[in-house]
């Protein structure tokens, strides 16, 4: 089943067509990752399916209806979308900030109420910054800056949650505390996530369905542990490599070649695969 599908889409900047003829269901209650090299479209496709950047050709629809035809405030409350690097106003604290993702659900006859501060606080605690509250959010570190902002997406209660690369621009336990977050979100919460990811690896262990874009289309597109393969990753990324389960999740893991690999790969043929192991006699006691 597929509550957010793109029929035939064809997306462009000014004369610039990056999308072209593109189809795609994405999967209710999984996580979906797209991924793809530099330039290749997958953050315009996000652009695209989640109404920032109107089709030349084509339509987005979400439970059967076209997303361009839906009222903002009603496409809010079923889709939350948070783009890359985004930024909040000078001095705007966590709670204003989460706050702001209750606007959906906000009126000229229904201001601020009990049951917004309850999903504010909701957010704020499952996402670990609850005690970030009253601070700026530009005083934050980039992993916490970043679960602020998927608090606040997340404060807007839709049942689907797009996000442009969340990952950009944190170190690695930063990242993997992100990517953890969401992963509870869609198992604990039933929360449906669409994300854009550069790292192939990180994909394949948190995504239970991966898009490879390549040059404005879909490559392949399934569940991580039946479409990547090696012959894949060289098509759409340009490079040799290894795949080899994940010691810790048995997902394909991506071993890259490289320049590096073939000398080494050179030099252990070379040298009749032989290593000599020196181990150092024990010292007497």
């Amino acid at each position: 089943m597929s509550q957010l599908n793109a029929h035939k889409l064809t997306l462009a900047y000014e004369n610039a067509t990056i999308i072209e003829e593109l189809s795609l269901n994405i999967p209710d209650g999984k996580i979906t990752a797209l991924v793809g090299p530099n330039g290749c479209g997958k953050s315009t496709l996000l652009r695209g399916v989640s109404r920032l950047l109107r089709p030349k050709t084509g339509n987005v629809t979400l439970n059967s209806e076209d997303i361009w035809k839906l009222r903002t405030k009603d496409l809010a409350k079923m889709l939350g979308i948070l783009p890359q690097g985004p930024v909040a106003p000078e001095g705007l604290t966590v709670h204003e900030l989460v706050a702001q993702g209750r606007y959906p659900h906000q009126s000229w006859l229904q201001q601020w109420s009990d049951e917004d501060e309850r999903v504010t606080r909701d957010a704020l605690d499952i996402t670990g910054v609850t005690e970030f509250s009253d601070r700026p959010v530009d005083t934050l570190s980039g992993g916490q800056r970043q679960r602020a902002w998927i608090a606040m997406t997340l404060a807007q209660d839709s049942n689907m949650i797009l996000l442009d690369e969340p990952t950009t621009f944190l170190d690695l336990a930063f990242q993997i505390e992100v990517l953890d977050l969401l992963h509870h979100l869609n198992v604990e919460r039933q929360k449906t996530i669409v994300m854009v990811l550069h790292d192939l690896n990180h994909a394949c262990r948190y995504a239970d369905y991966l898009v490879a874009v390549c040059k404005g289309a879909i490559a392949a597109q399934g569940h991580p542990a039946e479409i990547v393969t090696e012959a894949l990753v060289k098509d759409v990324f340009g490079i040799e490599c290894r795949i080899i389960p994940d010691p810790v999740t048995h997902t394909p893991l991506i071993v890259p070649v490289g320049k590096v690999g073939q000398r080494l790969n050179r030099q252990s043929s070379t040298n009749g695969n032989k290593a000599t192991v020196r181990v150092a006699a024990p010292e007497p006691v």
